[in-house]
């Protein structure tokens, strides 16, 4: 029998098979999620050791990592009793910066600590990293590295930008020798980026906008440095 006008079905969502991370660097994900393994060179290279090829073609992103690198590699290095322990020792650094109690602030200010007061720093764009691609230019990293800064001296910090689908571009030259740019599509599940939560833990932030004749309303996402 033979077949005609046949049409591959309209399936109107997308199916991702990702890989399961093996008991014993279920860890992997929480480092990955907080952008403090991008100046600390013992978690990248966490990373970096499951695919270096991988690494490399996925922008040197943890999270879209996590959800190419194949099964048997991540079983392969959970079978590694001396990667599991360093998966553990980079991830107890990140929790004891995360909840250090001698910072510069606290030694510094210890009035405002007192007082609970909150920075807020806006920008147009932050450079974190490069596998956060929200940012076009050399300011850009500027505000970057000012959250960085901020995380280490321990400021009661928080940035508020804009989250962009198309951020930073690549170029290349044509073959009439004139430069091209291409906006790069930024894939949401391949950003180190969360759902921020009310104080329930549960429901998403959104923020409501009043405009002439309208009310517009935006989702917040949150990013951890």
């Amino acid at each position: 029998m033979e077949l005609t006008n046949h049409q591959e079905p309209a399936w109107p969502f997308q199916v991702s098979v990702v890989p399961r991370v093996p008991e014993g660097l279920e860890n992997l994900r929480s480092l990955a999620f907080n952008l403090w393994w991008s100046w600390n060179y013992d978690a990248l290279e966490l990373f970096r050791e499951l695919d270096p090829e991988l690494w490399e073609t996925c922008g040197h992103s943890p999270i879209k990592m996590l959800r190419l690198v194949k099964q048997n590699r991540l079983e392969s290095a959970a079978k590694d009793k001396g990667y599991r322990e360093r998966v553990e020792k980079v991830h107890d650094r990140l929790e004891a910066y995360l909840h250090r109690k001698d910072t510069w602030f606290t030694r510094n200010l210890p009035k405002e600590k007192k007082d609970s007061p909150l920075v807020a720093y806006f920008s147009a764009e932050f450079g974190f990293h490069e596998s956060l691609p929200n940012y076009s230019g050399g300011l850009g990293i500027l505000a970057g590295d000012h959250c960085k800064s901020a995380s280490d001296l321990g400021l009661p910090f928080v940035a508020v930008g804009l989250l962009y689908r198309f951020g930073y571009f690549s170029q290349r030259i044509n073959r009439d020798g004139w430069q091209e740019a291409s906006a790069i599509d930024n894939v949401f599940q391949d950003l180190p980026i969360r759902e921020a939560l009310a104080a329930d833990g549960k429901t998403p932030v959104i923020i409501e906008i009043a405009m002439p004749g309208r009310k517009v309303f935006a989702k917040a996402w949150e990013v951890r440095i």
